[in-house]
């Protein structure tokens, strides 16, 4: 059986916008572990647009233009990239009486579908093996792109991954990966970075799980094929909150909700209900 699945890194433009979305929670929730949000986030080149509304007994500390800006900052979108997260020009448009948030939060005010999925072992963090493999590929190339030899790589990206499933024997057959690099860099030496990160994570993989039975020279890899990516996130492609949910959840082979995760305070039912599910499905396996 033929499986596949996907990762973006934390720099796309969707992820982006997720991951600001969730700061604002963060940043609710520090004043008030009450706090109702609902936020959405949209990008396009410098442009950052919020909607949505949250509820705090009291002001935020920091303001929405801030939060935005250091969440650009923390994932890479600083002056030395061809997008620096101090030049964005932020509308915010959030609704933010300054009350009791119970009115809202204390009850449930929404309705959703939610599947809880689990599966294989702990080897695989109970999630489908594609889907973990490109995990782990992501999670090696996060690394390798702040403190390894891709660093100062980044931070928009792609990866893609294919492989047949044959019973206890997963046998890799491509992968496709494309990274934003820094104009300086030679496009060679920085291919030459992403693929001997992804073979060490690859040789890590397999050194702890005998299933990865594929060598890697075997491996079909593609780098980067339509040639170096310079403007990445949001200047080269709008992003929006919730448009990742399918990687945020168990990859394409596993049904989902379609309830959002980030954007939404803690105890709402989309985002309370999906990891709920998930706990209750990883049990389940647990005790067999």
């Amino acid at each position: 059986m033929i499986r596949i699945s996907e990762m973006v890194f934390a720099g796309h433009p969707d992820k982006f916008c997720d991951q600001v979305a969730d700061a604002v929670i963060a940043e609710c929730m520090k004043v008030d572990q009450d706090a109702y949000a609902q936020v959405e986030v949209s990008t396009w080149s410098d442009q950052v647009w919020l909607s949505g509304g949250i509820c705090t007994r009291s002001p935020l500390q920091k303001t929405i233009e801030e939060i935005v800006v250091e969440t650009g900052i923390s994932i890479g979108y600083t002056e030395d990239n061809c997008i620096d997260a101090q030049r964005y020009q932020v509308t915010d448009t959030i609704c933010r009486p300054t009350e009791d948030p119970r009115l809202w939060t204390d009850k449930v005010n929404d309705q959703c579908v939610v599947i809880g999925w689990a599966g294989y072992d702990e080897n695989t963090r109970y999630l489908p093996p594609e889907h973990y493999l490109a995990h782990q590929f992501r999670e090696a190339m996060t690394t390798s792109c702040r403190e390894g030899v891709l660093a100062g790589q980044g931070p928009d990206g792609k990866l893609l991954v294919r492989m047949k499933e044959q019973s206890s024997k997963w046998e890799v057959e491509h992968l496709l990966v494309t990274l934003q690099q820094r104009e300086c860099d030679a496009f060679a030496e920085v291919c030459i970075g992403i693929e001997s990160t992804l073979e060490a994570a690859y040789d890590d993989l397999r050194s702890r799980d005998t299933r990865w039975v594929t060598p890697w020279n075997d491996i079909q890899l593609m780098i980067n094929p339509n040639g170096p990516l310079i403007n990445g996130g949001s200047d080269g492609d709008n992003g929006q909150t919730g448009r990742k949910l399918v990687m945020d959840y168990y990859g394409p082979r596993i049904p989902l909700g379609g309830g959002a995760l980030s954007g939404k305070h803690l105890s709402h039912i989309d985002r309370i209900g999906a990891y709920t599910a998930r706990d209750a499905a990883v049990r389940a396996i647990q005790s067999g």
